[in-house]
């Protein structure tokens, strides 16, 4: 019921080899330290805040050299390597933020494509629209691993509470949250909602991040952390690319769940409209 995981932290920039390279390496050293699962940052393969320079040069799922590199990696190492997510086309005109889920073979067990899509008015005037370039998916998913079942999810989805219940009712015991988290966002809300969702749903959360000021000018929070059932932190790191080895007692999941049975009690209910007041 037990096993070592592991976060890589990255600062991927807009060369796709020289990020599968830096995630190599450090997948290679958390391996070293005994992981067998690891887990990568949103936005592995490549970083581009320039949204029509990212649709020229994304690939398709089949023609990504990360994609064909990470699964050549999972099967040489023997391990379960999740690349947190990828920008791959879909189409002429739109992407799709997708999470990859390798087996120790080297094949993919699992794909997610981001559901909720972030479109937001910074308040320095920047604008962030995924819509205008990444398609939303449409289902959730739950994978299978040796030592309980794993949802996956994508950044944004931590704000949406509904989904890591869904997930936690339909099996899922660990929730992996790759993120690139902005910076104010992430020092006003990183922590308190992925603790939220080890809470709410007593499982395991995994969110490895980007951090630091990218090659494209867009700085990210960083702060991969792992969190356990009852809503401790296990271990975080700080901003600079690196890793965080871990053990994971899936054990815990059962009695934390136990003694706070949320999920269990659980009742449906329908809203009474609003009551005109008299006067």
């Amino acid at each position: 019921m037990s096993f070592k995981a592991a976060l890589v932290q990255m600062r991927s920039g807009v060369d796709r080899a020289q990020n599968l390279a830096d995630a190599s390496s450090m997948i290679r050293e958390a391996v070293g330290q005994g992981a067998q699962y690891v887990l990568t940052p949103e936005m592995t393969n490549i970083f581009e805040a320039d949204r029509e320079r990212l649709k020229a040069v994304a690939c398709f799922e089949k023609d990504d050299q990360t994609v064909g590199g990470f699964a050549a990696l999972a099967k040489e190492l023997g391990i379960w390597l999740h690349v947190g997510s990828a920008a791959l086309r879909v189409s002429a005109d739109k992407l799709v933020n997708r999470s990859l889920l390798f087996g120790p073979g080297g094949k993919i067990v699992a794909r997610y494509d981001k559901i909720h899509l972030f479109d937001v008015d910074m308040p320095g005037g920047e604008q962030i629209r995924e819509s205008s370039s990444f398609a939303p998916g449409e289902e959730a998913v739950v994978a299978v691993l040796p030592w309980g079942q794993l949802g996956l999810t994508i950044c944004y989805d931590m704000r949406f509470p509904v989904l890591y219940n869904v997930l936690a009712n339909s099996g899922a015991l660990i929730m992996a949250v790759p993120s690139a988290f902005t910076v104010p966002t992430g020092r006003a809300h990183w922590h308190v909602l992925l603790r939220s969702r080890a809470i709410e749903t007593g499982s395991f959360v995994l969110a490895a991040a980007q951090g630091g000021v990218h090659e494209c000018g867009r700085e990210t929070y960083g702060h991969s952390i792992a969190i356990n059932p009852w809503g401790e932190i296990m271990g975080e790191l700080g901003t600079e690319p690196g890793v965080l080895v871990f053990d994971v007692d899936v054990g815990l999941v059962s009695r934390d769940r136990g003694r706070i049975p949320a999920l269990k009690n659980a009742r449906a209910f329908t809203l009474k409209p609003p009551q005109e007041t008299i006067n």
